[in-house]
């Protein structure tokens, strides 16, 4: 479903002329081109699944904003500029984002349904919390609250 989304999304920029839609969505697809390709198994040809997909987007939100502040430190505004219209491409295709009180929510769910007590149990904490929210959640976020809840 995301897939064909993306494929629409370009073809409607293309027919608005949107040069900055059109080379983001162009990237998103490339990189997704490059995933499926890894992927890739003799048994399966298939690509990957939407989940990989709003986390492979993800991905290419955070090093967009490593950039940002790169740029920013460097006096580079213009590229700083570039690279948050970027972000603001891609977000489009992400699901809503919950806010810091929903992370908590979650967290505290996703704590006490995997039993989990201190941080060692953290990796079934965060495991469960990427099945459940993919694309929803910021997960460097959800690291810390989780650290910050099984921590003494």
């Amino acid at each position: 479903m995301l897939r064909e989304k993306l494929t629409e999304a370009m073809k409607d920029a293309m027919r608005a002329k949107d040069q900055a839609a059109l080379g983001t969505i162009r990237l998103i697809l490339a990189k997704l081109k490059d995933v499926d390709i890894a992927a890739r198994t003799e048994a399966s040809r298939e690509g990957v699944a939407d989940d990989k997909i709003l986390s492979m987007m993800q991905g290419m939100i955070k090093q967009r904003n490593e950039s940002i502040s790169l740029y920013e430190k460097g006096g580079r505004t213009d590229l700083a500029d570039k690279e948050k219209a970027e972000i603001a491409v891609i977000e489009r295709f992400l699901p809503q984002q919950m806010d810091d009180a929903a992370v908590e929510a979650a967290v505290r769910e996703a704590i006490a349904a995997a039993g989990a007590t201190s941080v060692k149990d953290m990796g079934g904490v965060m495991a469960a919390l990427k099945g459940k929210y993919a694309g929803q959640m910021d997960f460097a976020k959800a690291s810390a609250a989780v650290k910050k809840a099984l921590s003494p």
